[in-house]
Formats: structure tokens, sequence, C-alpha cells
């Protein structure tokens, strides 16, 4: 059952990644993903909100979404993980690949205006 969700939201065009702030207030954001093995990776700027969030509380829900965020499926407990360059690049790559030519001109555009350390992928797996 767990690979057909993974399934499922890997092949969805956006997933909504609720993050919590310290206070336990959710913060729900629409992201790109791709399935990857036993997990989804999503790709974010570096110093984003989601990313502080994430290094202080690793747990989030992660669901599918439209393009504003609208929840349009169950939303499933998961632990998120920020990955480092080599699984960022990778993650890159399955982007371009999964997204075409609008994926590679936002990761284009994205590396000439924050470089390559500006953008960091995140690890999601769902919990059990």
């Amino acid at each position: 059952m767990k690979a057909d969700t993974l399934d499922r939201l890997g092949a969805g065009k956006y997933l909504l990644v609720t993050t919590y702030k310290k206070d336990g207030t959710g913060v729900a954001t629409p992201v790109w993903v791709v399935r990857d093995s036993d997990a989804l990776l999503i790709w974010t700027v570096a110093d984003s909100g989601k990313v502080k969030r994430i290094r202080n509380r690793p747990e989030v829900l992660a669901g599918p979404c439209d393009v504003r965020g609208n929840p349009t499926g169950e939303q499933h407990p998961a632990t998120a993980v920020i990955c480092d360059a080599a699984a960022t690049d990778a993650c890159r790559a399955l982007l371009r690949r999964k997204y075409g030519i609008l994926g590679r001109l936002t990761l284009l555009g994205s590396r000439l205006r924050r470089g390559t350390s500006g953008t960091v992928a995140v690890r999601i797996t769902l919990d059990d």
C-alpha cells in the first residue's frame, strides 16, 4: 500500500507539504515532486521558511494538491530530511526529466539567480 501511495504522490504534478513552526502551527506549501526509490523528493530555496522549519522539526504532512495548494486527496504523515549537494543534483535531473521545458527553464533561472548552493532537495519518506 505504501508503494502505491508513493507512486500516486510521485506521479502527481504538485505535492502539498505541511511543515510546522516551533509553536506547532502548520504551514502548507505546494511544490514540485518526483519519486526516488522509497521516497519523494522536492526542491526548494536553501534559505526558505520550509527548510528552516524542517531543520527544527522533520515531521511533515504530504499529499496531493493543485497548483494553488488546495488538497486533492489524503495527507500522509511523513519525515523530511534536507539532502546534500549530490542528492540535490540528482533531484534536479529528475525534475528536468519530469517537468520538461518548464522544469529546465525554472532550474536554469534558479541556478543563475542563486547558484548551485542556493537550492536544496528535501527527501520525504512516508511514515508507516
